[in-house]
């Protein structure tokens, strides 16, 4: 890093022209601090990005798959996924703070930081109160890549032992498309039909891949 100029290390980069002007790799750096002989950090965060998918697949990596990665010893593993963990955390605070349709953008965020970057499919639902706060995130149904099962009383159930008033259901496309499928429409209305029964609200269902989320609400479809 020394050989670099100095207006081009991450960290003066950064004092100078503001985080926005960095690279996901410079950014990654600046946690890593040092990289290992023969690959400067820049370098060695590039390789992570590379291994996991990006930005979105690092933050659903284990800190054990960060082993495979040479110079990753396990203070700078602790760091990457303290990191991770804080930003999940800080986006939770938002929905719990302040009304979630307040900032629809912060919803899109936390659920991309949440399933994005999962291989698997996952289906997850926010827990609201009645004025659309935050109770709680929980994922209740996994997987395989294209298909999973979803039992609607299980869905009523969590939300009754929340004494939930509304509910945003989510669910992640590993193939990347952020479009609702026929059966993500017609699990929509299942699931619509079936919380009315207990009083509680569908308010949206998101698709989230690891670039967006799609809201079915402003599509016409919830």
């Amino acid at each position: 890093m020394k050989l670099m100029p100095a207006d081009s290390r991450p960290r003066e980069k950064l004092l100078t022209r503001g985080p926005s002007a960095l690279s996901d790799a410079e950014l990654l750096a600046l946690l890593l601090r040092t990289g290992i002989p023969g690959k400067n950090v820049v370098a060695l965060a590039q390789e992570l990005l590379t291994q996991f998918g990006g930005m979105a697949g690092l933050l659903h990596t284990p800190a054990e798959a960060l082993k495979t990665i040479k110079g990753l010893g396990p203070a700078k593993r602790a760091e990457v996924v303290a990191v991770l963990e804080l930003a999940r955390r800080a986006l939770a605070q938002q929905l719990q703070d302040k009304p979630c349709f307040d900032g629809p953008q912060a919803v899109r965020d936390y659920l991309q930081l949440q399933l994005g970057g999962r291989t698997h499919e996952v289906f997850a639902v926010l827990f609201l109160d009645s004025q659309h706060k935050l109770l709680a995130f929980e994922e209740l149904f996994r997987g395989t890549l294209t298909q999973t099962s979803v039992y609607p009383r299980e869905v009523v159930l969590r939300a009754l032992h929340h004494h939930a008033a509304a509910v945003v259901l989510a669910h992640n496309h590993p193939s990347g498309s952020a479009q609702p499928s026929a059966a993500d429409e017609a699990l929509t209305r299942t699931l619509k039909t079936t919380l009315a029964l207990v009083d509680v609200r569908v308010l949206d269902h998101f698709v989230v891949t690891a670039h967006t989320a799609t809201s079915m609400a402003e599509l016409g479809l919830v």
